[in-house]
């Protein structure tokens, strides 16, 4: 899906929309063909998990710290076009050579508006020949491994229903800490679509700070774990299953209680399991990054993003509501989008959340994570002014670090002294 609408209100074709309602083969037979050619392809950027990682940025050049690239040292700086990401301020992830190598961008040096390009600070290779690419991925992705970060970790496998997926474990290993053991307390760390559990690294810092165990898990369609048999994304509607699993693993392996940590889709997919899954009463808070809270607004907002006439929108929610449409999606089975909105069920909201969104996310936009916490007692929202999609903590580390370790310790002594009362 492209990504540059405005954010939208609702609006009246979403009413009635009960899951599955008015949904069959003969609405499909009655539209255009050329319609439905067009719901069909629009459904399918959202539930068909990317083949490969596109590499569209152009990388310029690169500098080095003696200007000579003949000096055997590593680059330092590069120059790439000024976009509306790179031109924003922060540390970022920059992915190249098919998405093999990796390397960490700092701040903006230089800003040229004749040629509309950046110089930027190269912080850190991990791998591969930066003065050899001419494209990349720009990415929130800051490392690629917990050891890139400097922590050690323990790389296990966890037995989903669709076949073994790897994860990492990472102990607190910061002894140095003010905050008091959580010994007891894992946080599962869920990313979010057409991403990894790399993407989740970012918040280990914090983690860290707190004496959480943190682990950061791949799940179905994610191309590390095994897919589904159908191969196709859930939105979260069966991919907190897989959660369900890891909170079973952290609970077997010494936690009494866990804290999800979801980012965008991830975040979709830790309601669920919070709603759902049979060990939630182990789930003592959420945190989620840029999170999908309410997937019927944000398909009218892609239809609008996409000048889609909004019957196409229309038309998209049933094929993938209904059963007898599953031909169009590919989908073994209808998603439930009323149970995946969450601004129509926030009285069933129990769990603590704590979202972080920039309010200038324009994949996800805020204005539903605003609603919500704005009409639950349980829901808290911190705001970013500047990011794009899950890059809050790219922009500002600190803020987003401090969100986390002021709100999340005084919800784990609230559960604690709920859950020992009962």
């Amino acid at each position: 899906m492209s990504i540059k609408l405005p954010i939208t209100t609702a609006k009246d074709w979403r009413k009635g929309l009960a899951t599955g309602a008015v949904a069959g083969a003969g609405m499909v037979t009655t539209v255009a063909v050329g319609t439905a050619a067009v719901a069909t392809y629009f459904v399918r950027q959202m539930v068909v998990p990317p083949k490969h990682m596109v590499e569209e940025l152009k990388i310029l050049g690169v500098g080095y710290p003696s200007f000579n690239p003949a000096s055997g040292d590593e680059p330092n700086s590069i120059t790439l076009p000024a976009t509306e990401q790179t031109s924003v301020p922060g540390t970022y992830g920059l992915f190249f050579n098919g998405g093999k190598s990796h390397a960490v961008i700092g701040d903006i040096i230089a800003f040229t508006p004749v040629d509309q390009t950046v110089i930027r600070e190269v912080l850190e290779i991990h791998n591969g020949d930066l003065s050899r690419a001419d494209r990349g991925h720009w990415s929130g992705v800051i490392a690629t491994s917990p050891e890139d970060t400097g922590y050690k970790a323990e790389h296990i496998t966890l037995p989903l229903t669709v076949g073994d997926a790897p994860a990492w474990i990472v102990r607190p290993q910061n002894p140095e800490t003010i905050y008091e053991d959580h010994s007891d307390t894992w946080a599962v760390m869920v990313h979010g679509m057409g991403v990894q559990r790399s993407e989740t690294l970012r918040a280990l810092a914090t983690t860290q700070e707190l004496n959480l165990t943190s682990l950061h898990i791949s799940y179905r369609n994610d191309k590390e774990a095994p897919p589904s048999s159908d191969g196709r994304y859930g939105l979260g509607f069966t991919e907190w299953k897989d959660v369900e699993t890891a909170i079973d693993y952290a609970l077997q392996h010494g936690a009494r209680k866990v804290v999800l940590f979801g980012w965008s889709m991830g975040g979709s997919i830790c309601l669920q399991a919070a709603d759902k899954a049979r060990n939630k009463d182990a789930i003592a808070a959420l945190v989620l990054d840029g999170p999908a809270v309410d997937w019927l607004k944000l398909i009218e907002y892609h239809t609008e993003l996409n000048k889609l006439p909004l019957g196409i929108g229309k038309l998209g929610i049933h094929m993938i509501s209904s059963a007898s449409l599953g031909l169009f999606t590919g989908l073994d089975e209808p998603i439930e989008l009323e149970s995946l909105s969450w601004t129509r069920r926030v009285d069933e909201m129990q769990v603590p959340t704590l979202i972080l969104h920039s309010v200038k996310d324009d994949f996800v936009p805020v204005a539903p994570a605003l609603e919500l916490a704005r009409k639950s007692n349980t829901v808290d929202i911190v705001t970013f002014a500047d990011g794009a999609h899950t890059k809050e903590w790219n922009v500002d580390s600190d803020k987003w670090h401090s969100a986390v370790t002021e709100w999340l310790p005084g919800k784990l002594q609230q559960f604690h002294a709920e859950t020992s009362a009962t």
